[in-house]
């Protein structure tokens, strides 16, 4: 049974003056002891060794702790402290240099120094309980922090370094001048907590740590709601972070798993891969500021069950090296972009639905710059479901695209491959090469374009067979310019307008029409047809004036919108 001390401000009867004196006469017993406080200030330091149990016997913080300067309250064995408010500043004000600490409905104040301080081999758990301005230290130590809450910390509020083990639960952080828990090193568990208005990100693991996250909540994070880096790895799991810079971000090697986040109102990105890695799986980022997703500097995720809506760009593939595959996205209501691969990035996407956005998907860059799309819908594009430029690649399978200006486009020196595609509903064109294109079809099927088929022209390329154009208002198919290549095994169907209107470099092989087929001889001046024109070098494509696709020698517009979207409004380089 524990010796039994009461300390009063008064003194008295079998009671100490001070909590120091009870403390030392407990230490010469030897003995488990319980010292039972009365409400009062008193003055620290106080050295704990042994068992010792210090408790307040008014409410908790009816009795305060502390000392000018130094550390206030030191434990050595197993050392239980229950409704203390402790007070210090510049050093460790709590500090556990051997055994286990509990504190537990208590208040630790640290003004510029650290709060708790778990040195390596001791075990240190904070509970129901309040600390103010200095951070929490586990350093090679155990801790467990329950119910707490972590206000106004100078840099760090927790941090977990060479190889301490922490769990932190149902706990809140606030106004961290840095971060609200970093882990450098070491591990932590995270589990219903919530954060604002840090500094920095809110929970950062670097240094090859190891970081899980559940069911947590993050506001206003001066950087990352959520951030891994030097190969740094975890999982995160039903987390919600609102306008921070970024919801989460990975780097340098980091590979954490994430699973149903939602990333809502960030001010730049909501996931943010740079020469990383990570799986991410049944998340959502609504209104990122600048991009939804973005994957760049060589980084590498696995993305299934993506949602992105209402911002500006979707998804983005940027830098060689970078790559990604995505899996079931889901894309609607952007200002930009809903998915682009830029500049030697590769991005695969299988079981795409996209709605409402100018442009569906970009691919602008280099050969090495690639995009694949397997199973998509894309719907309600105001400028192009498709555009491929530069000298990208884009291939298509099974995808669909309905009620836009342009269907499919490759210009510049792009090529767009297509196999069992369909567009309908389109004001300008279902498909169109330009430039030195190269576009070849397979299985393609176009059908009730306000204006044309398939429109290719300048010295693009095509290889088209085995597709169906029907119902288009002016021309099935048009090759005008130096275009070339093959339009076999077609079928061009309809009521009006003509069927072929060809430049005599296209194979037509097995051409299968009952509209007219004419051929424009540009050298014999003939009259191109009245919804073909040039005009300073340049062929501008109409339909019935609701839209236009114009191509120069080195440049193409896609409407008037395509280039000033194309240059650095998704504040991604141009």
């Amino acid at each position: 049974m524990a010796v039994r001390f009461v300390v009063s401000p008064r003194g008295g009867r079998r009671a100490y003056g001070d909590i120091a004196s009870a403390v030392a006469e407990a230490g010469r017993r030897g003995r488990a002891a319980r010292i039972e406080i009365e409400p009062g200030h008193y003055a620290g330091p106080l050295v704990v060794r042994g068992e010792v149990e210090l408790v307040a016997r008014g409410e908790p913080g009816s009795v305060v702790v502390s000392a000018p300067r130094g550390t206030v309250l030191e434990a050595g064995g197993v050392v239980r402290v229950r409704g203390l408010v402790i007070e210090g500043r510049d050093a460790d004000v709590v500090r556990c240099g051997a055994g286990t600490l509990t504190v537990e409905q208590g208040e630790i104040r640290a003004y510029q120094g650290v709060a708790v301080h778990a040195v390596h081999g001791t075990a240190v758990t904070l509970r129901d309980s309040v600390v103010r301005q200095g951070r929490v230290l586990f350093a090679g130590a155990s801790g467990v922090v329950e119910r707490c809450e972590l206000r106004d910390a100078a840099d760090n509020a927790l941090a977990a370094i060479e190889g301490a083990r922490v769990t932190v639960r149902d706990s809140r952080f606030a106004g961290a001048r840095f971060h609200g828990v970093r882990v450098s090193g070491a591990q932590a568990e995270v589990v219903g907590c919530g954060f604002s208005g840090t500094g920095r990100a809110a929970l950062f693991a670097d240094t090859q740590a190891w970081l899980a996250v559940a069911d947590c909540t993050v506001a206003d994070a001066g950087a990352e709601g959520i951030g891994y880096i030097q190969q740094s790895r975890g999982t995160v799991d039903r987390v919600r972070v609102t306008d921070s810079e970024h919801g989460i971000a990975v780097a340098d090697g980091s590979d954490p798993v994430v699973r149903g986040g939602v990333f809502t109102g960030c001010r730049d990105t909501g996931i943010n891969v740079r020469a990383g890695r990570g799986r991410f799986e049944e998340c959502e980022v609504a209104e990122a500021g600048n991009i939804g997703v973005f994957v760049l500097g060589g980084g590498a995720p696995e993305v299934r069950g993506l949602r992105v809506v209402r911002g500006n760009v979707g998804v983005v593939v940027q830098d060689t090296g970078s790559r990604g595959r995505f899996t079931g996205v889901r894309v609607a209501d952007l200002t930009s972009v809903a998915l682009r691969a830029y500049e030697g990035g590769k991005a695969v996407f299988q079981d795409v639905r996209v709605e409402r956005c100018p442009t569906h998907l970009e691919t602008r860059g280099d050969a090495g710059t690639t995009a694949e799309v397997e199973g998509g819908v894309f719907e309600d594009f105001s400028l192009s479901a498709v555009e491929a430029l530069g000298q990208s690649r884009v291939t298509l399978r099974q995808v669909t695209a309905e009620r836009g200006m342009v269907g499919f486009a490759v210009a510049e020196q792009a090529q767009l491959f297509v196999a069992d595609c369909g567009v309908r509903d389109v004001d300008s064109a279902g498909a169109a090469a330009l430039g030195k294109g190269r576009l070849v079809a397979e299985r393609l099927r176009v059908r009730g374009s306000g204006s044309i088929g398939l429109s290719v022209h300048d010295q693009a390329v095509l290889d088209v067979s085995d597709s169906e154009f029907a119902d288009c208002a002016d021309i099935g198919a048009c090759f005008t310019g130096k275009a070339g290549g093959r339009f076999v095994r077609c079928t061009v169907s309809g009521t009006r307008g003509v069927g072929v209107w060809h430049n005599g470099l296209v194979s037509l092989a097995s051409l299968e029409t009952s509209l007219p087929v004419r051929e424009w001889d540009e050298k014999a001046n003939q009259k191109p047809p009245a919804h073909v024109t040039y005009i300073n070098n340049r062929v501008t494509i109409h339909g019935n004036v609701t839209g236009q696709v114009a191509v120069g020698n080195e440049r193409v517009e896609m409407n008037q919108y395509i280039t000033r979207q194309q240059t650095d409004e998704d504040g991604a380089p141009a």
